[in-house]
């Protein structure tokens, strides 16, 4: 027999599958050695009163074992002589389109800028060691996009719910956890995605697609105005090479060579509304004591506390952003004259730091300029004036809370995850006084929501630029086809359609359903 049951257990119940289903035994009165397993369909944690409880929704098998996998596994058919797709780019929304695209009967062709996930690491690790980034791998450039090394959270305000649980449940078929089923803020972590995307990589392969790694796009081949290929350039050896194909343009929100191509270019582009700020790092344990009302933080039982903070200041939001608990803050520019910090966490969540975005709301018409690509000039120039404030390296510019608040100059900081080190910085004076102003009274809201949040033991680093793409890839709302192009597919979140993982994985299996319907008229 099968049974479903909602349960509200307080965390030590909750921590075991046997502390599970010893409180099932008493509570519903089975024998527990009736209870032959329990899987957890929905986990979330209800911290709103000084008693800390886990609500989940399991499945109770009952003299007898399950007989299904934990998670719906997706066939992938052989595909080396069907027709071929181009995808650029191997972030989420290129790797679910391509893997979409074998579904349904094509051959993905991946180019990828950047180096596969083991050598992109080797490039990361230099830039705390030499101080500067290489410009095609990096936090944001290569295989798995900004977000194989940037945390791996997975919550979506999407409200295509069986899309997100697809999304979900390829990620469990290449090697994730079968825990972001069923957790309220599934997450993977930043030291086992890199493994998943790797595994994802080889299911592509083993279909017969392809992919070329260290190979850029330069150009889209057009005839008239349909596009029929590109024209790529294999970075080691400067080698020139031709695809033929539709396109699937899935570049990522940093791809801003890109943008300019297509300015230049005339493919229809409009600006976009961004947001920026700063990222804020606190203790763990200060997050944890604030979140779950003990000054012991979170014990044994519990995992690192998040949170989520929105407010309006003067008509535009303020807001936290990738809220990293038990994190690091790490260097994500692309580029040289570049400083944009970002926040990760592993799957542990157990490091003595949690950090947030701290950023405001900007629209088009808040910047100078009527030109399609003045809210990517707007980043670009943020991010060279925090390069400058921080010695022309990789050294980020920080300041602590209160005295930010306060205007005031921090004369030392505290210890910070973020690698290449700290200087002290007035960014009060220098960040853009619409930014500075409106983050000082969102600090101080958030201070009256949790008591000592606004403290001086927390740090303000300098600058996050890259919450979203700063351009728009005009498409048309039915057939996802870029609206005057035919065969141009602009996907995920560089082409301004998806905020995230999950999103940008939903969107990639979208383009390529609407790839796949273009191909066969």
């Amino acid at each position: 027999m099968i049974q479903e049951y909602q349960l509200r257990l307080l965390p030590q119940q909750a921590f075991s599958e046997q502390g599970v289903i010893d409180f099932i035994a008493e509570d519903k009165g089975l024998d527990v050695r009736t209870i032959k397993h329990v899987r957890v369909l929905k986990r979330s944690i209800d911290a709103r009163q000084r008693t800390i409880y886990e609500n989940l929704q399991v499945r109770v098998y009952i003299n007898e074992f399950p007989q299904d996998e934990a998670y719906q596994k997706t066939e992938y058919p052989s595909v080396s002589d069907k027709p071929p797709v181009l995808v650029i780019g191997e972030g989420p929304g290129g790797l679910f389109a391509s893997l979409r695209l074998i579904e349904l009967g094509f051959k993905p062709i991946i180019l990828e800028r950047g180096k596969d996930v083991h050598e992109r690491k080797k490039d990361i690790a230099l830039i705390t060691k030499t101080q500067k980034v290489d410009g095609e791998s990096n936090y944001c450039f290569g295989e798995g996009g900004a977000g194989a090394y940037s945390d791996g959270k997975l919550y979506t305000r999407s409200k295509k719910r069986g899309s997100v649980d697809k999304i979900l449940n390829v990620f469990c078929q290449h090697g994730a956890s079968t825990s972001i089923l069923a957790d309220a803020h599934p997450h993977i972590g930043t030291d086992k995605l890199p493994g998943v995307i790797e595994n994802m990589r080889n299911t592509i392969l083993k279909s017969g697609g392809e992919v070329h790694f260290e190979t850029k796009m330069t150009s889209l081949i057009l005839e008239k105005d349909k596009v029929v290929g590109v024209e790529a350039v294999h970075l080691p050896d400067n080698q020139q090479l031709s695809f033929r194909g539709p396109v699937i343009l899935a570049t990522g929100h940093s791809a801003r060579d890109v943008y300019r191509y297509l300015e230049d270019a005339k493919v229809e582009i409009e600006p976009k509304g961004i947001a920026v700020g700063v990222r804020l790092e606190h203790p763990a344990l200060l997050i944890d004591q604030i979140q779950y009302h003990n000054r012991q933080g979170r014990g044994k039982y519990l995992p690192a506390a998040e949170y989520s903070f929105v407010t309006q200041v003067e008509n535009r939001g303020v807001y936290s952003f990738c809220m990293c608990p038990g994190g690091f803050v790490i260097p994500a520019a692309t580029g040289p004259k570049q400083i944009v910090v970002n926040g990760m966490s592993p799957s542990n969540r157990g490091t003595q730091w949690s950090n947030s975005g701290m950023v405001v709301e900007l629209h088009p018409e808040d910047v100078e300029g009527e030109d399609n690509l003045r809210m990517l000039r707007y980043q670009e120039k943020l991010e060279e004036d925090c390069w400058q404030q921080g010695n022309f390296q990789q050294t980020a510019p920080a300041q602590r809370m209160v005295d930010f608040v306060g205007n005031k100059l921090s004369y030392d900081l505290p210890r910070s995850s973020y690698a290449p080190g700290l200087i002290s910085s007035p960014l009060h004076f220098w960040l853009p006084k619409p930014i500075v102003t409106r983050l000082q009274d969102g600090f101080k809201t958030f201070g009256k929501y949790a008591h000592g949040f606004l403290t001086n033991d927390a740090t303000l680093i300098a600058v996050e630029t890259r919450t979203s793409s700063p351009v728009r890839i005009l498409r048309d709302r039915e057939t996802l086809q870029h609206v005057r192009i035919e065969g141009l597919f602009p996907c995920g979140e560089g082409a301004g359609y998806a905020g995230g993982i999950v999103s940008a994985g939903v969107d990639g299996e979208r383009c390529a359903e609407m790839c796949a319907e273009y191909m066969k008229q």
